[in-house]
């Protein structure tokens, strides 16, 4: 996938030996893993409804949960047994959806998830934090970066054929930033059972602005929309690792080929 893939190259750049679990080597969630032998575990796998995470059961939740949920519990208990000193998991911000609106995020805040997607991922949380290893989950915001299945395909799309586009504003943090976010917390010897990942505050009114002027589109964007309810992610932990998101400029940097793809 496009966080997988990019975590595997920032491993390789610093150094690491990558060994994929992959539906290219026939593994899917749920199927033992070949972990004897290994370091750490980062599990960046979710099957899932195309272009869907919340949501991302489509009509089958029964289904949704013996992949995501039984079978990272079982991915997880494999690790343990099989004598891992690390875990790395990616979560997702979703574990917090019920919390107020407005209210800022810390690290260590206790899961409140409000979608089946959500509840998933504070489950599995739960379940690695109960663990004998040293586990680490990552709760990401929404991520963007280049590659022919990349998020704002189809509203650029519309965008560009003057089709209506609704205001919105979120966060967002590039896949190469937060590839960069897992390569530290494994350098750390004592990561916290869970970070936040998140960059840019982002409103289509903005973005698209920029696709106005990279493409020469006739269209107005969308008008700007209400931030006060974003919950917004408190990064502490990774910042005190040394963490430096890309901001606007990565994503100046990246629009042209998301243009492309």
């Amino acid at each position: 996938g496009i966080v997988g893939s990019a975590v595997a190259r920032a491993l390789t750049a610093a150094g690491h030996h990558v060994t994929p679990l992959c539906r290219a080597q026939g593994w899917r969630l749920g199927r033992p893993a070949p972990l004897a032998g290994q370091d750490a575990l980062i599990h960046c796998a979710l099957a899932h409804a195309p272009g869907r995470y919340r949501g991302g059961e489509g009509d089958d939740p029964a289904a949704f949960i013996a992949n995501n949920l039984d079978g990272t519990r079982a991915l997880f208990d494999q690790a343990a047994q099989q004598g891992l000193g690390r875990v790395l998991f990616l979560s997702s911000r979703a574990v917090h959806d019920g919390h107020p609106a407005g209210m800022r995020l810390p690290d260590d805040l206790p899961p409140r998830p409000t979608s089946l997607y959500g509840r998933v991922k504070g489950e599995a949380e739960a379940h690695l934090a109960r663990l004998p290893l040293s586990g680490c989950a990552i709760r990401a915001t929404g991520v963007y970066g280049p590659g022919p299945a990349h998020k704002w395909r189809s509203l650029f799309a519309d965008y560009r054929a003057g089709q209506p586009v609704a205001p919105r504003v979120a966060t967002e943090v590039h896949v190469d930033d937060l590839a960069q976010a897992l390569v530290l917390l494994l350098a750390n010897t004592a990561p916290p059972s869970t970070a936040n990942c998140s960059d840019l505050i982002l409103d289509r009114h903005d973005l698209l602005g920029m696709v106005r002027d990279l493409t020469g589109c006739p269209h107005p964007p969308p008008p700007r929309a209400d931030p006060s309810p974003l919950r917004l992610l408190d990064c502490a932990a990774l910042t005190a690792l040394g963490w430096h998101p890309g901001g606007l400029p990565r994503l100046a940097q990246t629009l042209p080929a998301l243009l492309r793809d």
